[in-house]
Protein backbone atom coordinates (compact mmCIF):
# COMPACT_ATOMS: atom_id res chain seq x y z
CA UNK A 1 0.00 0.00 0.00
CA UNK A 2 0.83 3.56 -0.40
CA UNK A 3 2.43 5.48 2.66
CA UNK A 4 3.26 1.95 4.07
CA UNK A 5 -0.35 1.69 6.04
CA UNK A 6 -0.80 -1.95 6.03
CA UNK A 7 -3.75 -4.21 7.12
CA UNK A 8 -3.58 -7.56 8.44
CA UNK A 9 -6.13 -9.91 9.09
CA UNK A 10 -6.76 -10.87 12.90
CA UNK A 11 -10.03 -12.70 12.66
CA UNK A 12 -13.13 -12.72 10.49
CA UNK A 13 -14.05 -8.96 11.01
CA UNK A 14 -11.12 -7.68 12.81
CA UNK A 15 -7.96 -5.99 11.36
CA UNK A 16 -5.24 -4.17 12.76
CA UNK A 17 -3.71 -1.00 10.67
CA UNK A 18 0.00 -1.54 12.21
CA UNK A 19 1.47 1.75 13.92
CA UNK A 20 4.47 3.77 11.47
CA UNK A 21 5.63 6.63 11.42
CA UNK A 22 4.03 9.32 13.87
CA UNK A 23 1.23 6.68 14.89
CA UNK A 24 1.56 6.26 18.73
CA UNK A 25 -1.20 2.91 18.84
CA UNK A 26 -2.12 0.92 15.65
CA UNK A 27 -5.45 1.18 13.97
CA UNK A 28 -8.04 -1.29 14.52
CA UNK A 29 -10.79 -2.18 11.74
CA UNK A 30 -13.91 -3.81 12.57
CA UNK A 31 -15.19 -4.84 9.25
CA UNK A 32 -16.65 -7.41 6.29
CA UNK A 33 -14.33 -8.26 3.20
CA UNK A 34 -15.89 -5.77 1.08
CA UNK A 35 -15.66 -2.44 3.40
CA UNK A 36 -11.77 -3.78 3.89
CA UNK A 37 -11.24 -3.53 -0.29
CA UNK A 38 -13.47 -0.62 -0.44
CA UNK A 39 -10.66 1.66 2.18
CA UNK A 40 -7.71 -0.27 0.29
CA UNK A 41 -8.94 0.86 -2.82
CA UNK A 42 -9.67 4.68 -1.89
CA UNK A 43 -6.08 4.68 -0.29
CA UNK A 44 -4.29 3.27 -3.30
CA UNK A 45 -6.09 5.82 -5.13
CA UNK A 46 -5.21 8.84 -3.48
CA UNK A 47 -8.58 9.56 -2.99
CA UNK A 48 -8.99 13.20 -1.19
CA UNK A 49 -10.67 11.05 1.45
CA UNK A 50 -9.48 8.16 3.11
CA UNK A 51 -10.67 6.88 6.45
CA UNK A 52 -7.80 4.33 6.19
CA UNK A 53 -5.70 7.36 5.99
CA UNK A 54 -8.00 9.12 8.79
CA UNK A 55 -7.70 6.12 11.14
CA UNK A 56 -4.22 6.45 11.19
CA UNK A 57 -4.02 10.50 11.69
CA UNK A 58 -5.93 9.74 14.51
CA UNK A 59 -3.59 6.70 15.89
CA UNK A 60 -0.96 10.35 16.06
CA UNK A 61 -2.74 11.87 18.85
CA UNK A 62 -1.59 12.98 21.84
CA UNK A 63 -2.55 10.36 24.45
CA UNK A 64 -4.69 7.58 22.78
CA UNK A 65 -4.91 4.40 24.53
CA UNK A 66 -4.85 1.16 22.87
CA UNK A 67 -5.67 1.79 19.26
CA UNK A 68 -7.60 4.00 16.61
CA UNK A 69 -11.09 2.55 16.07
CA UNK A 70 -12.90 1.84 13.24
CA UNK A 71 -16.65 -0.10 12.97
CA UNK A 72 -18.55 -1.57 10.29
CA UNK A 73 -20.12 1.75 9.27
CA UNK A 74 -17.16 3.38 8.82
CA UNK A 75 -16.46 6.17 6.01
CA UNK A 76 -14.52 9.24 5.35
CA UNK A 77 -15.39 12.06 7.62
CA UNK A 78 -14.01 14.91 8.78
CA UNK A 79 -10.76 14.71 10.41
CA UNK A 80 -12.28 11.55 12.54
CA UNK A 81 -13.35 8.44 9.96
CA UNK A 82 -17.50 8.63 10.39
CA UNK A 83 -17.66 5.16 12.45
CA UNK A 84 -14.57 5.54 14.18
CA UNK A 85 -13.54 5.72 18.16
CA UNK A 86 -10.55 7.50 19.74
CA UNK A 87 -10.13 7.01 23.48
CA UNK A 88 -7.57 9.38 25.46
CA UNK A 89 -5.88 9.36 29.04
CA UNK A 90 -7.00 12.47 30.53
CA UNK A 91 -3.59 13.50 31.80
CA UNK A 92 -1.50 13.77 28.73
CA UNK A 93 -4.34 12.92 26.15
CA UNK A 94 -6.49 15.86 23.83
CA UNK A 95 -9.94 16.93 23.14
CA UNK A 96 -10.71 16.72 19.49
CA UNK A 97 -13.07 18.66 17.59
CA UNK A 98 -12.94 16.07 14.90
CA UNK A 99 -14.05 13.60 17.18
CA UNK A 100 -17.28 14.78 17.84
CA UNK A 101 -18.52 16.98 14.60
CA UNK A 102 -20.89 19.28 13.78
CA UNK A 103 -23.63 17.49 14.67
CA UNK A 104 -23.11 16.83 18.32
CA UNK A 105 -25.13 13.88 19.93
CA UNK A 106 -26.92 13.55 16.92
CA UNK A 107 -29.17 9.96 17.61
CA UNK A 108 -32.14 8.65 17.73
CA UNK A 109 -34.92 8.29 19.95
CA UNK A 110 -37.33 5.44 19.32
CA UNK A 111 -40.65 5.47 20.85
CA UNK A 112 -42.83 1.79 21.00
CA UNK A 113 -46.40 2.43 20.80
CA UNK A 114 -49.44 0.02 21.80
CA UNK A 115 -50.17 -0.04 18.10
CA UNK A 116 -50.38 -2.87 16.07
CA UNK A 117 -49.68 -2.94 11.91
CA UNK A 118 -53.24 -3.87 11.74
CA UNK A 119 -54.09 -0.67 13.68
CA UNK A 120 -51.95 1.46 11.85
CA UNK A 121 -52.07 0.52 8.18
CA UNK A 122 -55.31 2.35 6.95
CA UNK A 123 -54.50 5.22 8.59
CA UNK A 124 -51.14 5.56 7.55
CA UNK A 125 -51.48 8.08 4.99
CA UNK A 126 -53.10 10.44 7.74
CA UNK A 127 -50.89 9.29 10.34
CA UNK A 128 -47.37 10.71 7.82
CA UNK A 129 -49.61 13.66 6.75
CA UNK A 130 -49.92 14.83 10.09
CA UNK A 131 -46.52 13.90 11.14
CA UNK A 132 -45.32 15.79 8.81
CA UNK A 133 -46.95 18.81 9.11
CA UNK A 134 -46.83 18.87 13.23
CA UNK A 135 -43.07 18.74 12.89
CA UNK A 136 -40.98 21.33 11.27
CA UNK A 137 -38.14 19.86 8.98
CA UNK A 138 -35.68 20.98 6.50
CA UNK A 139 -32.96 23.19 6.28
CA UNK A 140 -33.37 26.46 8.51
CA UNK A 141 -36.96 24.81 9.83
CA UNK A 142 -38.21 26.93 12.76
CA UNK A 143 -40.22 25.11 15.73
CA UNK A 144 -43.30 26.79 17.54
CA UNK A 145 -41.24 26.74 20.47
CA UNK A 146 -40.31 30.53 20.95
CA UNK A 147 -37.25 30.31 24.56
CA UNK A 148 -35.49 33.75 26.04
CA UNK A 149 -32.26 33.56 26.61
CA UNK A 150 -32.80 32.74 29.85
CA UNK A 151 -34.67 30.03 28.61
CA UNK A 152 -32.41 28.83 26.31
CA UNK A 153 -29.49 28.48 28.73
CA UNK A 154 -31.70 26.71 31.05
CA UNK A 155 -31.93 24.12 27.90
CA UNK A 156 -28.24 23.65 27.65
CA UNK A 157 -27.50 23.27 30.80
CA UNK A 158 -30.41 21.26 32.31
CA UNK A 159 -31.27 19.11 28.65
CA UNK A 160 -34.75 17.42 27.88
CA UNK A 161 -35.57 17.61 31.91
CA UNK A 162 -36.05 21.30 31.15
CA UNK A 163 -38.57 20.59 28.76
CA UNK A 164 -40.35 17.57 30.52
CA UNK A 165 -40.72 19.85 33.30
CA UNK A 166 -42.25 22.27 31.15
CA UNK A 167 -45.18 19.90 29.90
CA UNK A 168 -43.24 18.58 26.71
CA UNK A 169 -42.98 14.63 27.81
CA UNK A 170 -43.64 12.09 30.68
CA UNK A 171 -41.59 11.86 33.44
CA UNK A 172 -40.18 8.52 32.78
CA UNK A 173 -39.03 10.09 29.13
CA UNK A 174 -35.36 11.26 31.39
CA UNK A 175 -35.21 7.49 33.20
CA UNK A 176 -34.87 6.19 29.40
CA UNK A 177 -32.10 8.67 27.48
CA UNK A 178 -28.84 8.47 27.98
CA UNK A 179 -27.49 10.52 30.65
CA UNK A 180 -30.50 10.68 31.85
CA UNK A 181 -31.16 13.38 28.45
CA UNK A 182 -28.62 15.68 30.49
CA UNK A 183 -24.68 16.14 30.83
CA UNK A 184 -23.47 17.38 33.77
CA UNK A 185 -20.61 19.48 32.60
CA UNK A 186 -22.51 21.91 30.19
CA UNK A 187 -21.79 25.38 30.43
CA UNK A 188 -23.82 28.05 28.42
CA UNK A 189 -21.00 30.64 28.83
CA UNK A 190 -18.49 28.05 26.95
CA UNK A 191 -20.93 28.95 23.60
CA UNK A 192 -21.32 31.67 21.69
CA UNK A 193 -24.34 34.33 21.25
CA UNK A 194 -24.02 33.08 17.96
CA UNK A 195 -24.81 30.03 18.07
CA UNK A 196 -27.47 30.44 20.76
CA UNK A 197 -29.27 32.69 18.29
CA UNK A 198 -29.08 30.41 15.35
CA UNK A 199 -30.96 27.83 18.15
CA UNK A 200 -33.41 30.33 19.34
CA UNK A 201 -36.28 28.74 16.96
CA UNK A 202 -35.02 25.39 16.20
CA UNK A 203 -35.82 23.22 19.34
CA UNK A 204 -38.34 20.76 18.24
CA UNK A 205 -37.01 20.72 14.19
CA UNK A 206 -36.02 18.08 12.01
CA UNK A 207 -33.11 19.44 10.15
CA UNK A 208 -31.99 17.95 6.87
CA UNK A 209 -29.84 15.87 5.13
CA UNK A 210 -30.30 12.40 6.85
CA UNK A 211 -32.38 13.24 9.81
CA UNK A 212 -35.96 11.79 10.02
CA UNK A 213 -39.17 10.57 11.69
CA UNK A 214 -40.32 6.69 10.86
CA UNK A 215 -42.51 4.90 11.21
CA UNK A 216 -41.77 1.52 11.77
CA UNK A 217 -42.96 -2.07 12.70
CA UNK A 218 -41.11 -5.05 14.65
CA UNK A 219 -40.18 -7.69 11.74
CA UNK A 220 -38.23 -10.06 13.77
CA UNK A 221 -37.57 -10.22 17.25
CA UNK A 222 -33.90 -12.02 17.52
CA UNK A 223 -33.33 -12.14 20.86
CA UNK A 224 -36.45 -12.51 23.42
CA UNK A 225 -35.05 -12.06 26.68
CA UNK A 226 -33.61 -8.50 25.32
CA UNK A 227 -36.70 -7.47 23.63
CA UNK A 228 -38.84 -8.34 26.52
CA UNK A 229 -36.59 -6.28 28.60
CA UNK A 230 -37.43 -3.62 26.23
CA UNK A 231 -40.90 -3.96 25.74
CA UNK A 232 -40.79 -4.71 22.18
CA UNK A 233 -42.93 -7.21 20.07
CA UNK A 234 -43.05 -8.61 16.60
CA UNK A 235 -45.81 -6.94 15.04
CA UNK A 236 -45.76 -3.64 17.27
CA UNK A 237 -45.61 -0.07 15.86
CA UNK A 238 -42.25 2.16 16.67
CA UNK A 239 -41.69 5.53 15.54
CA UNK A 240 -37.62 6.38 15.68
CA UNK A 241 -36.79 9.98 15.44
CA UNK A 242 -33.06 10.76 14.55
CA UNK A 243 -31.78 14.26 14.60
CA UNK A 244 -28.94 16.29 16.59
CA UNK A 245 -28.34 19.48 17.92
CA UNK A 246 -28.90 21.81 14.81
CA UNK A 247 -27.31 24.99 14.16
CA UNK A 248 -25.91 25.24 17.65
CA UNK A 249 -24.18 22.10 17.45
CA UNK A 250 -22.70 23.19 14.03
CA UNK A 251 -21.91 26.37 15.06
CA UNK A 252 -19.94 24.99 18.28
CA UNK A 253 -17.98 23.51 15.93
CA UNK A 254 -17.30 26.13 13.82
CA UNK A 255 -16.27 28.37 16.84
CA UNK A 256 -13.84 25.68 18.90
CA UNK A 257 -11.92 25.02 15.33
CA UNK A 258 -10.31 28.19 14.99
CA UNK A 259 -9.98 28.22 19.16
CA UNK A 260 -8.89 24.67 19.20
CA UNK A 261 -6.33 25.28 16.30
CA UNK A 262 -4.90 28.03 18.30
CA UNK A 263 -4.55 26.00 21.01
CA UNK A 264 -2.67 22.62 19.17
CA UNK A 265 -0.29 25.98 18.09
CA UNK A 266 0.30 27.15 21.38
CA UNK A 267 1.02 23.92 23.22
CA UNK A 268 3.14 22.76 20.24
CA UNK A 269 0.68 19.83 19.23
CA UNK A 270 1.59 18.67 15.88
CA UNK A 271 -1.72 18.08 14.28
CA UNK A 272 -1.59 15.16 11.62
CA UNK A 273 -4.34 16.84 9.87
CA UNK A 274 -5.69 20.61 10.25
CA UNK A 275 -8.85 18.91 10.61
CA UNK A 276 -7.96 17.57 14.03
CA UNK A 277 -7.19 20.34 15.75
CA UNK A 278 -7.29 20.05 19.71
CA UNK A 279 -6.41 20.81 23.05
CA UNK A 280 -5.05 18.94 25.92
CA UNK A 281 -7.75 18.08 27.83
CA UNK A 282 -7.10 19.59 30.70
CA UNK A 283 -6.01 23.03 29.34
CA UNK A 284 -8.87 26.18 29.35
CA UNK A 285 -9.60 25.04 25.62
CA UNK A 286 -9.88 21.97 26.29
CA UNK A 287 -12.60 22.21 29.13
CA UNK A 288 -14.33 25.10 27.98
CA UNK A 289 -14.90 23.13 24.26
CA UNK A 290 -15.91 19.64 26.23
CA UNK A 291 -18.03 22.22 27.76
CA UNK A 292 -19.87 23.40 24.65
CA UNK A 293 -20.08 20.00 23.97
CA UNK A 294 -22.62 18.81 26.70
CA UNK A 295 -24.88 21.94 25.71
CA UNK A 296 -24.74 21.04 22.22
CA UNK A 297 -25.20 17.43 23.29
CA UNK A 298 -28.32 18.65 26.11
CA UNK A 299 -29.67 20.67 23.15
CA UNK A 300 -30.21 17.54 20.99
CA UNK A 301 -31.69 16.01 23.90
CA UNK A 302 -34.31 18.64 24.28
CA UNK A 303 -34.61 18.82 20.33
CA UNK A 304 -35.99 14.64 20.09
CA UNK A 305 -37.65 15.33 23.53
CA UNK A 306 -39.90 17.98 21.78
CA UNK A 307 -40.28 15.92 18.79
CA UNK A 308 -41.43 13.26 20.55
CA UNK A 309 -44.07 15.39 22.08
CA UNK A 310 -45.33 16.52 18.87
CA UNK A 311 -45.38 12.63 17.84
CA UNK A 312 -47.07 12.10 20.87
CA UNK A 313 -49.64 14.09 20.25
CA UNK A 314 -50.17 13.14 16.64
CA UNK A 315 -50.43 9.38 17.69
CA UNK A 316 -53.12 10.38 20.39
CA UNK A 317 -54.88 12.50 18.00
CA UNK A 318 -55.35 10.14 14.57
CA UNK A 319 -55.02 6.82 17.32
CA UNK A 320 -56.80 7.80 20.24
CA UNK A 321 -54.04 6.13 22.27
CA UNK A 322 -52.86 7.95 25.76
CA UNK A 323 -49.77 9.41 25.20
CA UNK A 324 -48.41 8.01 28.39
CA UNK A 325 -49.03 4.48 26.30
CA UNK A 326 -46.06 5.54 24.18
CA UNK A 327 -43.04 4.68 25.58
CA UNK A 328 -39.49 5.78 25.30
CA UNK A 329 -37.49 2.90 24.50
CA UNK A 330 -34.23 4.70 24.76
CA UNK A 331 -32.50 7.82 23.54
CA UNK A 332 -29.05 7.63 22.55
CA UNK A 333 -26.25 9.43 20.24
CA UNK A 334 -23.93 8.62 18.48
CA UNK A 335 -21.74 12.23 17.92
CA UNK A 336 -20.14 12.56 21.43
CA UNK A 337 -16.99 13.09 23.81
CA UNK A 338 -17.48 11.56 27.42
CA UNK A 339 -15.03 10.85 30.16
CA UNK A 340 -15.82 7.31 31.31
CA UNK A 341 -14.24 4.60 32.74
CA UNK A 342 -12.86 1.54 31.43
CA UNK A 343 -10.34 -1.24 31.66
CA UNK A 344 -7.09 -1.17 29.94
CA UNK A 345 -4.44 -4.12 30.40
CA UNK A 346 -6.45 -5.32 33.41
CA UNK A 347 -6.17 -1.58 34.95
CA UNK A 348 -9.77 0.51 35.02
CA UNK A 349 -8.85 4.20 33.26
CA UNK A 350 -11.22 6.93 32.96
CA UNK A 351 -10.78 8.31 29.73
CA UNK A 352 -12.12 10.71 27.14
CA UNK A 353 -13.89 8.56 24.64
CA UNK A 354 -14.68 10.25 21.06
CA UNK A 355 -17.26 8.38 19.23
CA UNK A 356 -17.84 9.96 15.44
CA UNK A 357 -20.48 8.15 14.16
CA UNK A 358 -20.29 5.59 16.67
CA UNK A 359 -22.65 5.07 19.17
CA UNK A 360 -22.51 4.15 23.30
CA UNK A 361 -23.02 -0.15 23.46
CA UNK A 362 -22.87 -0.82 26.96
CA UNK A 363 -22.91 -4.23 28.21
CA UNK A 364 -24.25 -5.77 31.03
CA UNK A 365 -23.32 -4.25 34.30
CA UNK A 366 -22.73 -1.49 33.73
CA UNK A 367 -24.42 2.01 36.15
CA UNK A 368 -24.97 4.42 33.26
CA UNK A 369 -27.70 1.74 31.72
CA UNK A 370 -31.56 2.43 33.45
CA UNK A 371 -31.85 0.33 36.28
CA UNK A 372 -34.87 -1.44 34.24
CA UNK A 373 -31.71 -2.45 31.28
CA UNK A 374 -28.87 -3.26 33.31
CA UNK A 375 -28.02 -6.71 33.59
CA UNK A 376 -28.45 -7.05 30.07
CA UNK A 377 -26.84 -3.45 28.79
CA UNK A 378 -29.31 -0.18 27.03
CA UNK A 379 -30.23 -0.83 23.32
CA UNK A 380 -28.17 0.95 20.25
CA UNK A 381 -30.52 1.79 17.42
CA UNK A 382 -29.11 1.18 13.83
CA UNK A 383 -30.49 3.14 10.89
CA UNK A 384 -30.53 1.75 7.58
CA UNK A 385 -31.62 3.65 4.53
CA UNK A 386 -35.51 4.74 3.70
CA UNK A 387 -36.40 1.09 2.03
CA UNK A 388 -34.28 -1.12 3.95
CA UNK A 389 -34.69 -2.40 7.65
CA UNK A 390 -33.35 -0.79 10.70
CA UNK A 391 -32.21 -2.80 13.93
CA UNK A 392 -32.25 -2.76 17.91
CA UNK A 393 -28.77 -4.11 19.18
CA UNK A 394 -26.61 -4.05 22.39
CA UNK A 395 -23.87 -4.52 24.06
CA UNK A 396 -21.59 -6.64 24.99
CA UNK A 397 -18.60 -7.44 27.61
CA UNK A 398 -16.44 -8.54 23.83
CA UNK A 399 -17.73 -5.13 23.10
CA UNK A 400 -16.45 -3.22 26.56
CA UNK A 401 -12.85 -4.65 25.56
CA UNK A 402 -12.66 -4.46 22.02
CA UNK A 403 -14.31 -0.84 21.54
CA UNK A 404 -14.51 0.81 24.66
CA UNK A 405 -18.44 -0.06 24.53
CA UNK A 406 -18.95 1.20 21.36
CA UNK A 407 -21.47 0.06 18.31
CA UNK A 408 -22.74 1.41 14.77
CA UNK A 409 -25.30 4.14 13.98
CA UNK A 410 -26.08 2.76 11.11
CA UNK A 411 -25.06 1.46 7.40
CA UNK A 412 -22.59 4.14 6.54
CA UNK A 413 -22.57 5.84 3.28
CA UNK A 414 -20.93 4.34 -0.12
CA UNK A 415 -21.60 7.89 -2.25
CA UNK A 416 -20.85 10.99 -1.19
CA UNK A 417 -24.22 13.22 -0.79
CA UNK A 418 -23.17 15.07 -3.88
CA UNK A 419 -22.58 11.75 -6.09
CA UNK A 420 -25.82 10.98 -5.09
CA UNK A 421 -27.20 13.50 -6.03
CA UNK A 422 -25.93 12.93 -9.29
CA UNK A 423 -26.78 9.59 -9.87
CA UNK A 424 -30.40 9.06 -8.22
CA UNK A 425 -33.52 11.27 -8.92
CA UNK A 426 -35.52 12.11 -5.65
CA UNK A 427 -38.81 11.68 -7.62
CA UNK A 428 -37.40 7.94 -8.64
CA UNK A 429 -36.42 6.95 -5.22
CA UNK A 430 -40.08 8.16 -3.98
CA UNK A 431 -41.69 5.85 -6.67
CA UNK A 432 -39.39 3.19 -5.89
CA UNK A 433 -40.72 2.97 -2.04
CA UNK A 434 -44.04 3.20 -2.87
CA UNK A 435 -43.96 0.05 -5.29
CA UNK A 436 -42.41 -1.33 -1.62
CA UNK A 437 -45.76 -0.01 0.39
CA UNK A 438 -43.12 2.55 1.87
CA UNK A 439 -45.16 6.07 1.95
CA UNK A 440 -42.55 9.32 1.74
CA UNK A 441 -43.30 12.61 2.77
CA UNK A 442 -39.83 14.92 2.18
CA UNK A 443 -39.10 19.17 2.01
CA UNK A 444 -36.83 18.34 -0.41
CA UNK A 445 -36.54 16.01 -3.46
CA UNK A 446 -32.36 16.60 -3.47
CA UNK A 447 -32.21 15.50 -0.30
CA UNK A 448 -34.38 12.54 -1.07
CA UNK A 449 -31.75 11.52 -3.92
CA UNK A 450 -28.95 12.16 -1.44
CA UNK A 451 -30.41 9.83 0.85
CA UNK A 452 -31.06 6.89 -1.74
CA UNK A 453 -30.66 3.59 -0.58
CA UNK A 454 -28.15 2.91 -2.80
CA UNK A 455 -25.95 5.65 -1.79
CA UNK A 456 -25.16 3.63 1.78
CA UNK A 457 -23.65 0.23 2.26
CA UNK A 458 -25.89 -2.65 2.97
CA UNK A 459 -27.32 -2.44 6.61
CA UNK A 460 -27.56 -6.00 6.89
CA UNK A 461 -23.70 -7.03 5.67
CA UNK A 462 -22.59 -4.40 8.26
CA UNK A 463 -24.86 -5.60 11.14
CA UNK A 464 -23.40 -8.90 10.34
CA UNK A 465 -19.93 -7.88 10.83
CA UNK A 466 -20.59 -6.07 14.22
CA UNK A 467 -22.32 -9.41 15.31
CA UNK A 468 -19.67 -11.44 14.00
CA UNK A 469 -16.90 -9.18 15.95
CA UNK A 470 -18.75 -9.62 19.34
CA UNK A 471 -19.38 -5.95 19.76
CA UNK A 472 -22.76 -6.10 19.58
CA UNK A 473 -25.57 -8.33 19.96
CA UNK A 474 -28.61 -8.08 17.32
CA UNK A 475 -32.07 -7.91 19.02
CA UNK A 476 -34.72 -6.66 16.90
CA UNK A 477 -35.36 -5.87 13.23
CA UNK A 478 -37.31 -3.23 11.92
CA UNK A 479 -38.81 -2.44 8.62
CA UNK A 480 -40.33 1.09 7.41
CA UNK A 481 -43.63 1.92 6.95
CA UNK A 482 -43.68 5.89 6.46
CA UNK A 483 -41.08 7.98 6.10
CA UNK A 484 -40.85 11.73 7.06
CA UNK A 485 -37.27 13.38 5.95
CA UNK A 486 -36.16 17.18 5.80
Amino acid sequence: MSNGLTLKQLRDTEWELAAIGRMRVPGKVIADTATIESLLEDEANRSEWSALRQIANVACLPGIVGASLALPDVHPGYGFPIGGVGAFDLADGVAVVGGVGFDINCGVRMLATPLSIEDVEPHLDVLGESLFRAIPAGLGAQGELRLSMNELNRLLLEGAPFLIERGFGIDEDATYMEDGGCLERADPDAVSDRAKHRQFRQVGTLGSGNHYVEVQYVEEVLEATAARVYGLEKGQIVLSIHTGSRALGHQIGQDYLKIMAEAAARYGIDIPERELVCAPITSTEGMQYLSAVACGANCAFGNRQMIAHLAREILEAVFGVKRTSIRTVYDIGHNNAKVETHCVNGEARALLVHRKGSTRAFGPGRSESPQPYRAIGHPIFVGGTMGTASYVLRGTEDGMAKAFGSGIHGAGRALSRKKAAKRFWGETIAEELAEKGIRLWAHSMRGVAEEAPLAYKDVESVVHAAICSGINIAVARLRPMAVVKG
